[in-house]
């Protein structure tokens, strides 16, 4: 099998009827998705928690050398002790868990649906509109380990997520085949995959996916309403 083929295989989990996708991107790397984590009425609730008792920040950031401000909000939260994040030029102040016990709630049923994960820190992000987005980039940063889990929980407005696999001058399952010549093989869909994620919704990387792979929430013009995003990630 071409280690860049996608399988959708659907699944269902047995105790709680939660319907989920696994998308294998190959070479120990893989998605899930579901669809509907979290129920409509309990989302808007904790929507309206987040966008009004989070203490919302837009940063200046440094990319490429050049400086300018991070195009959506943020918030980061963790156990205290933890190696303290850094990203772009930018570290962001650590709020306590404790400090907003609702996230606490969240966390439990992220775990819940995702057996034997144990997160320790959560960035949140909102969006505000269309015009607020986060560019290409992989979560590889070491304080997350060689093959981090990250749990991704959507609130609000509908936004696409969009992978696209990293260039790579040599195979990256470790064959001497040029990318250029594999890429032909394929088809588009081997190589990017766009998921919409729905309020209520969760997605989670896997495995190598942070090697492999690059991620990014796109402008999206017609979106208009705000999205609140939580990515519950381990520090070790």
């Amino acid at each position: 099998m071409n280690g860049l083929k996608l399988k959708a295989v659907p699944e269902e989990n047995p105790k709680e009827g939660v319907k989920r996708e696994t998308v294998d991107l190959g070479n120990g790397s893989d998605v899930v998705y579901i669809q509907r984590l979290i129920p409509s009425d309990l989302s808007w609730k904790w929507f309206q928690y987040l966008d009004k008792h989070i203490p919302w920040t837009r940063p200046t950031i440094r990319v490429f050398g050049k400086s300018f401000l991070q195009p959506r909000d943020t918030c980061y939260v963790a156990t205290p002790g933890l190696t303290e994040l850094t990203y772009s030029g930018y570290q962001p102040h650590a709020y306590s868990w404790d400090d907003y016990p609702p996230l606490k709630d969240m966390l439990d049923a992220v775990q819940k649906a995702l057996p034997g994960s144990s997160f320790n820190s959560l960035l949140l992000n909102r969006y505000n509109g269309g015009n607020d987005y986060v560019g290409w980039h992989s979560d590889d940063e070491k304080l997350y380990g060689p093959t981090p889990e990250i749990a991704s929980l959507t609130f609000g407005c509908e936004r696409d997520f969009v992978l696209k696999k990293k260039p790579c001058k040599k195979s990256c399952d470790g064959s001497d085949e040029p990318a250029s010549k594999r890429l032909k093989k394929g088809s588009h869909d081997a190589n990017q995959h766009t998921f919409r994620l729905k309020h209520g919704s969760l997605l989670v990387m896997r495995g190598y996916t942070q090697r492999d792979w690059i991620h990014s929430v796109p402008k999206r013009t017609k979106a208009e309403a705000a999205r609140i995003n939580l990515t519950f990630r381990r520090v070790f």
